[in-house]
C-alpha cells in the first residue's frame, strides 16, 4: 500500500501539490503528541499493576531471610518461642568431610528451611553486611538482599521436597558457598516441625 501510494502520487507524475501535504506542521504536531499521550495513559495503570503484584496480600507464613559472609540466617517471626522470642536458626554448608551419602557437594545445608506445601508465604530478604541474592531457581525466588533494605517476595511450593539454591550476588571471598535448602513438606509434619523446635 506504502509503495503504491509512493508510485500513484509521485512528484514526478502528479505535478498538483498542495501547500500542507509536505510541510503540515498542525498535522505533525497532532501526530506526534496523539501516540504521546496514549502511551501515557496506558503506562499509569500499568505502573500501579506493577506494584500491586510485587505485594504479598495475606501470606500465611512470613520468612525473614538474612544475608552473611557467607551464610543465611532465618526469622520465623510468626511462631514464639517458650521465651517469647520469635524461631531463628542460621544455616550453613555441610563441609565436605562431614557430607553422608546422598548429600549434595555444595549444596546441601545443616539447616533446612522448612515450608509447608500449598502455602503462601511471604519472604522478607536483607543483607547484613554486603549485597547478597537469595535463589531458589525450582521455586521461582530470586531477590537481592541489600543491607539496610527490606525486599520481599511470594513463595509457593506446590509439591513435597527439597529445594536447592545459593547466593547469586557475588559477596565475597566465599560467595560460593552459601547455599540455601528449602524444604516443602505436608502441613502436618511442618505443625511437627515447628513444635520440635
Amino acid at each position: 500500500m506504502l509503495f503504491s501510494i509512493i508510485f500513484t502520487f509521485n512528484s514526478n507524475r502528479v505535478k498538483i501539490v498542495h501547500k500542507y501535504l509536505n510541510h503540515g506542521t498542525l498535522l505533525e504536531l497532532i501526530w506526534t503528541i496523539s501516540p504521546a499521550i496514549v502511551l501515557i495513559a496506558i503506562a499509569f495503570p500499568s505502573f500501579r499493576l506493577l506494584y500491586l503484584l510485587d505485594e504479598v496480600i495475606s501470606p500465611t507464613i512470613t520468612i525473614k531471610v538474612t544475608g552473611h559472609q557467607w551464610y543465611w540466617s532465618y526469622e520465623y517471626s510468626d511462631y514464639l518461642t517458650e521465651n517469647g522470642d520469635p524461631i531463628e536458626f542460621d544455616s550453613y554448608m555441610i563441609p565436605d568431610s562431614d557430607l553422608e551419602v546422598g548429600q549434595f557437594r555444595l549444596l546441601d545445608v545443616d539447616n533446612n528451611v522448612v515450608i509447608p506445601v500449598d502455602t503462601h508465604v511471604r519472604l522478607i530478604v536483607t543483607g547484613a553486611d554486603v549485597l547478597h541474592s537469595y535463589a531458589v531457581p525450582s521455586l521461582g525466588v530470586k531477590i537481592d538482599a541489600v543491607p539496610g533494605r527490606l525486599n520481599q517476595a511470594s513463595l509457593l511450593a506446590e509439591r513435597s521436597g527439597t529445594f536447592y539454591g545459593q547466593c547469586s550476588e557475588i559477596c565475597g571471598v566465599y560467595h560460593g558457598f552459601m547455599p540455601t535448602a528449602v524444604e516443602a513438606v505436608s502441613v502436618k509434619d511442618y505443625l511437627t516441625w515447628i513444635e520440635s523446635l
